[in-house]
């Protein structure tokens, strides 16, 4: 397998384009670059398909890049009865910590802390879900040293992994572990490159109209040219905007807000602090430490209804809600001052009529329109490879396709282990946060940098290197500045540090035409 094959860049781009209008004819055509169309993308090329992925934006432009970065064991659908749900979580969180992207996804501790306030039935009830979550795990397959088994913790301990935590009538904590993502832009990059390297045409800044059963009208964003391409599957894969492709689907998005914060305000915590919400089953505000040195405070769950904005915006009762209940745990109290950040991603759930939206099943479903368009709805991000697998094997049946079986179970993405993808061999070894971000390709990173002082941080305090900036979009397929800034890095979060290095951005895609 080539190397170059998973290169995306602007004359690649241009390339494929030019050959689709000139040959306008492929199996499976996927609308949508989130995680779910990427993953489809892979899927369908890693089986021997000629593949077009067609985005409209950038690669993971919506609700892909704005999650919880956690790749979930389903421990919170166990508690309300969904059996299969948590267990597919669970599996497929093993399936990308050890086959898939164990250089994207690590074992992150979960605290909670067993305040004074806290009443002993819901201690127990916290208690029995985290081993719960133990057994999912060994149902799943996973082994213990990829995800520990939880415990109870002492009081120093918590102290020592979460500094800023309430030490009046502190009695230790419970300790259990999930997956986190380094971040889930990257995710998307990733899966969406290595489809390339396995033949799949990526399509950043192309919008899809007209879809039905058999071809879809593409339009290049950026020439305003269209051509009609054939396909003998036509795949929606846009999430939140999947009724704008078949108007006739019933979706019910749900909002969901993190608050960015300098993890100092936090007292540089190792562990994601976790508090319930009074009254709530198994639902808790999550203040988990990330890349950049930050700290995101999430999660809320409200319904979003009306149009579908591009950029969720959250809302002040949100944040408020989000600094109430951390707040409960926390020393001293952190208010909107602190806040550096804030953003909001639409669930794409699925209408199952009234109720709160945090109690609609995070089910996914494939469902063909009467044009013949296959479209997945619902799901969730830890499911994508799944959910990708279900709806090709439908569209593979159902069209006769000549495709091999589904391989992404054991195939590793570009940066795992075992991918071939990583050549580069720079004098000495990347720096850890660019090795965090990007696994074995780190070292390809600095090797294909053609910029001066690679290694030099793109902005005082962000540990982003130039190299990075510059693989961006002579690796990456990053266009634009934005793409850069807010998708392949994840800078853009805070927008003063957003603003410092916009410039320096757009150096590189200048650099580039």
């Amino acid at each position: 397998m080539n190397a170059d094959a998973a290169t995306l860049n602007a004359a690649r781009r241009t390339a494929e384009l030019s050959a689709l209008a000139e040959c306008p004819a492929v199996d499976v055509v996927v609308i949508g670059g989130g995680i779910t169309g990427a993953g489809i993308a892979l899927d369908a090329a890693s089986r021997g398909l000629r593949v077009v992925l067609a985005e409209k934006h950038d690669l993971a432009f919506g609700t892909s890049r704005w999650s919880s970065k956690l790749v979930h064991g389903g421990l919170r659908y166990l508690a309300t009865g969904n059996v299969g749900i948590a267990r597919r979580s669970a599996i497929e969180r093993g399936i990308l910590m050890t086959r898939n992207a164990p250089h994207l996804v690590r074992a992150m501790p979960q605290l909670v802390p067993l305040l004074g306030s806290m009443r002993r039935r819901d201690r127990a009830l916290v208690r029995a879900g985290f081993l719960a979550g133990d057994a999912l795990r060994r149902l799943a397959g996973t082994s213990a040293t990829v995800l520990p088994r939880s415990q109870r913790i002492s009081r120093e301990q918590v102290i020592d992994l979460a500094p800023t935590v309430r030490r009046d009538g502190l009695d230790g904590g419970l300790l259990a572990y999930d997956g986190q993502l380094i971040d889930d832009a990257r995710l998307v990059t990733a899966v969406a490159r290595t489809a390339a390297q396995h033949g799949a045409t990526i399509l950043t800044y192309t919008a899809a109209s007209r879809a039905a059963g058999d071809a879809v009208r593409l339009t290049d964003q950026l020439s305003g040219e269209s051509f009609d391409l054939r396909a003998r599957a036509v795949i929606n894969a846009t999430g939140v905007w999947a009724a704008d492709i078949d108007p006739a689907l019933r979706l019910r998005p749900s909002r969901g807000t993190h608050l960015v914060f300098d993890a100092p305000a936090f007292g540089n915590p190792t562990a994601a602090l976790t508090v319930p919400i009074p009254g709530e089953l198994n639902r808790f505000v999550f203040a988990m430490p990330e890349q950049l040195g930050r700290v995101y405070l999430g999660l809320t769950d409200e319904d979003a209804p009306g149009p579908v904005p591009d950029v969720p915006q959250p809302t002040s009762a949100e944040v408020a809600f989000l600094l109430e209940t951390v707040n409960t745990a926390l020393g001293t109290a952190l208010g909107t001052a602190d806040v550096r950040g804030a953003y909001a991603g639409l669930r794409p759930l699925i209408d199952t009529g009234a109720g709160r939206t945090a109690d609609v099943s995070r089910n996914h479903a494939v469902i063909e329109s009467e044009s013949g368009v296959f479209s997945v709805i619902g799901g969730k991000l830890t499911e994508y490879r799944y959910m990708a697998q279900d709806v090709l094997d439908r569209a593979v049946l159902s069209r006769g396709l000549a495709a091999s079986p589904c391989r992404t179970r054991d195939l590793p993405l570009l940066g795992a282990p075992g991918n071939p993808g990583a050549t580069g061999s720079p004098a000495r070894r990347p720096p850890e946060s660019v090795v965090a971000r990007y696994g074995a390709e780190a070292a390809n990173v600095l090797a294909a940098a053609g910029c001066e002082r690679p290694e030099k941080p793109v902005a005082d305090g962000i540990d982003v290197t130039r190299a990075e900036f510059e693989y961006a979009v002579s690796h990456e397929g990053a266009l634009t500045a934005e793409d850069i800034v807010d998708r392949r890095t994840r800078i853009g979060l805070v927008a003063a540090d957003r603003e410092r290095v916009l410039d320096v951005a757009r150096e590189f895609v200048d650099g580039a035409d």
